[in-house]
């Protein structure tokens, strides 16, 4: 039986990526129906949310379909790469180690802190005055 495609989930703060794997692609990646180097303009996202394929080498083994809702443009991208490395682990077991050992698997649980009364941010107290 042969599956038709991987499916996982990723988030970032706010964002979450649903990631699909279609295996015997040809390497191409759309977000939200776009070619990823549209929706993606800066570099360093682009590399940042392909790291898994990299570490496992398989760029050019699966089409990958995302669709990516909610937070910024930094968010969204490390809610894919999540998302694409639990689906790699999916079609693969084998990747499991390489991916845990890169910190692929991991979820980055560090998100906005909220807003505590009487004080201006988060932490950042009002000025003191002695006088």
């Amino acid at each position: 039986m042969t599956v038709e495609y991987y499916e996982a989930v990723g988030r970032r703060k706010t964002s979450t990526a649903r990631v699909r794997l279609f295996p015997g692609g040809d390497g191409s990646v759309l977000v939200n129906e776009r070619p990823l180097r549209d929706y993606f303009t800066r570099k360093m996202d682009l590399i940042h949310l392909m790291e898994p394929l990299e570490a496992t080498a398989t760029e050019n083994r699966f089409t990958i379909s995302v669709k990516v809702r909610g937070g910024g443009i930094r968010g969204q991208a490390g809610a894919i790469r999540l998302g694409i490395a639990r689906a790699l682990v999916k079609a693969d077991p084998e990747f499991r180690p390489i991916l845990r050992k890169g910190g692929f698997l991991t979820r980055d649980a560090r998100v906005k802190e909220r807003k505590k009364p009487g004080l201006k941010r988060a932490r950042k107290a009002p000025q003191y005055t002695k006088r």
